[in-house]
């Protein structure tokens, strides 16, 4: 079987982790593909939203702990080169992609995968599903941007707690504690997720990578830094077909269609 499966309807790519029989857990030949993925959907103009999942009954378990064993007996310098050969990009494309990424998330959600679903924009949560750091449990600390992700989801204190004592949680308690989420039946995440990527992909594709960016650096800029990057970016926006398709169709009291443009 194929590592990882894209599947592109219109402008929707499905980015599906498939090892479904170990969890989708990840080892180098999964890393590998969603790596490479994930670059080709977020470069791929024809795709203007996406949804990253896994097969069966689990989003992803996290690292492949029999071929992190191998690793080690390599040693350490070895088998950590994984984060930044895979970790690191794939978090990286995901939160940086200009187009939105929805995350459907069924069964374990756990390590690297909690690290995935929080790097993507919006989340759709099974409501049975079990989420977890679990880093601290093996002895490691985080990797796949959670230091970075979750106080900005959860707070710092709730984070800490989290990461130290490596306890699992449920979507209920994501939501609560503030990772934005809709929670939804068992088995049906990707109908769900897919939905709303499905609206994400019919909206103003060049507005939503302004946001994300916006969004995304706004954590390092003080007030004033923020009102001159707002500026910039309206203009980058305010110069797109879809803006002044836009301000058309509102001024004839239609609705807008945003060509992704």
């Amino acid at each position: 079987m194929d590592p990882v499966l894209v599947d592109r309807r219109d402008a929707v790519a499905t980015v599906t982790i498939n090892r479904p029989e170990r969890r989708n857990s990840l080892n180098a030949e999964v890393k590998d593909a969603l790596r490479d993925a994930l670059a080709e959907v977020g470069g791929d103009a024809r795709v203007r939203a996406v949804v990253l999942t896994g097969a069966g009954e689990h989003f992803c378990a996290g690292q492949d702990l029999k071929e992190h064993a191998e690793g080690l007996a390599a040693g350490a310098v070895s088998a950590f080169a994984t984060v930044a050969d895979h970790y690191a990009p794939i978090v990286h494309s995901l939160a940086t992609m200009p187009k939105p990424v929805v995350a459907a998330v069924e069964g374990n959600c756990v390590g690297a995968g909690l690290g995935f679903a929080l790097a993507c924009d919006l989340r759709v949560i099974a409501s049975d599903a079990t989420l977890a750091t679990a880093f601290s449990s093996i002895g490691l600390t985080c990797d796949s941007g959670l230091s970075h992700t979750l106080p900005r989801a959860v707070g710092e204190a709730r984070a800490s707690r989290l990461v130290l004592l490596a306890e699992p949680f449920t979507a209920a308690q994501a939501v609560e504690w503030g990772i934005d989420s809709d929670v939804s039946d068992p088995g049906v995440t990707l109908v769900a997720a897919t939905a709303l990527a499905e609206r994400l992909a019919a909206g103003p594709t060049a507005a939503y990578a302004e946001s994300k960016r916006l969004l995304a650096e706004s954590w390092g800029r003080d007030l004033a830094a923020s009102l001159a990057a707002e500026g910039a970016a309206q203009t980058r926006a305010g110069s797109t077909e879809d803006h002044a398709a836009a301000v058309t169709a509102f001024l004839s009291k239609q609705r807008p269609v945003f060509a992704g443009r």
